[in-house]
């Protein structure tokens, strides 16, 4: 498939609309909301109304406070409402946030997860189909409805399903079970190339898929600016956020990939003890070229491709508007963007 340019967009329903119909003038092919501290899924109701052509989805939605009933009736009205461009984000956050923010009881992830979306399959099948609901899995189960609770069939039921993944598990479990990948930006391009694209690809195999057909997104920091100094501010903000990833231990395979143990050891106990500006310190400027795609915008679209050539089938690049006059030049940096290779082109 060719490469696709998505961005994120904010989850103020205010300001969604307009930004939604922008967005889509400019050549953007997906928008996506995160689940940070707003809802994600009602602004993309916004989104479906507002716009006509852009495709839209969460990145990502937090799987485990919704059972799987809730979160497949929202997927398919989005679905219908919005003539199928609809794409389900879901991700699985770490424990201390299910426990603490959710107030969800913890389970191994990836198992959960898998069962999960087997689950709203199974509901969406029953939808369009009338199967009978007989879906049991070790978490969830589907084995009960009535007319009265079903919505019945809509004309764009093959909703896409992506998945975000740092480790190898749920990216095995994404090209398996998903149709694709949402590679969590705390990775590193090596670390994608050597181990998660090919758990993604192997998931894929096992089920029989083609891994050319799979959606994948997302991967690495996208350090930009208009200017040099723009880009210093924004490359000490990344570097920031980098080293707050970094302190999490469910995330220590990408900083060992590396032989950045020690780092990520001592990362986490200054998180504990809540020395956030000395974790910056941490976070070298060789590291911050493995993580990121760094460059003004006259040269970001060069350094991309060399970046995420053959590796991905959608790209991100987010650009905030000062005046009319450079909505040229963004509109030229996307279309340049989609003639980088994908997966599969290259």
């Amino acid at each position: 498939m060719p490469m696709t340019v998505g961005t994120g967009i904010g989850t103020d329903m205010k300001e969604a609309p307009q930004r939604a119909r922008e967005l889509e003038d400019m050549g953007y092919d997906y928008v996506a909301t995160p689940e940070t501290s707003r809802n994600p899924f009602l602004p993309l109701v916004l989104i479906a109304e507002h716009t006509e052509r852009i495709h839209f989805g969460t990145s990502v939605a937090i799987a485990f406070p919704r059972v799987p009933h809730i979160t497949a009736n929202i997927g398919w009205d989005l679905s219908h409402y919005s003539g199928g461009r609809f794409v389900l984000g879901l991700g699985t956050q770490v424990k201390g946030h299910n426990e603490r923010r959710f107030s969800v009881p913890w389970a191994p992830p990836g198992p959960r997860l898998r069962d999960y979306i087997n689950c709203v399959r199974a509901i969406w099948d029953s939808w369009q189909n009338g199967t009978k609901p007989d879906y049991e899995g070790e978490y969830y189960q589907y084995k009960l409805t009535s007319p009265f609770f079903n919505p019945g069939p809509i004309e764009h039921p093959d909703i896409k399903i992506v998945i975000s993944a740092v480790n190898p598990f749920n990216a095995r479990l994404a090209g398996e079970v998903c149709d694709g990948i949402a590679i969590h930006g705390f990775s590193t391009f090596e670390y994608i190339r050597e181990v998660l694209l090919p758990a993604v690809h192997e998931g894929a195999r096992r089920a029989g898929k083609n891994p050319k057909d799979l959606r994948i997104t997302g991967g690495g920091f996208i350090v930009t600016g208009r200017t040099e100094e723009e880009v210093a501010r924004a490359k000490e903000a990344s570097r920031r956020q980098i080293s707050f990833y970094a302190s999490t231990r469910s995330y220590s395979r990408v900083m060992k990939q590396h032989g950045w143990d020690d780092e990520a050891a001592h990362l986490h106990r200054l998180s504990i003890d809540g020395g956030w500006d000395e974790m910056v310190d941490v976070i070298t400027d060789d590291m911050m070229e493995e993580f990121c795609v760094i460059g003004t915008w006259d040269e970001l679209v060069g350094r991309m491709r060399e970046k995420y050539a053959g590796i991905n089938t959608q790209v991100g690049f987010g650009a905030t508007l000062r005046n009319p006059d450079e909505v040229d030049q963004i509109k030229e940096m996307i279309a340049e963007l989609k003639t980088i290779p994908a997966v599969g082109e290259f």
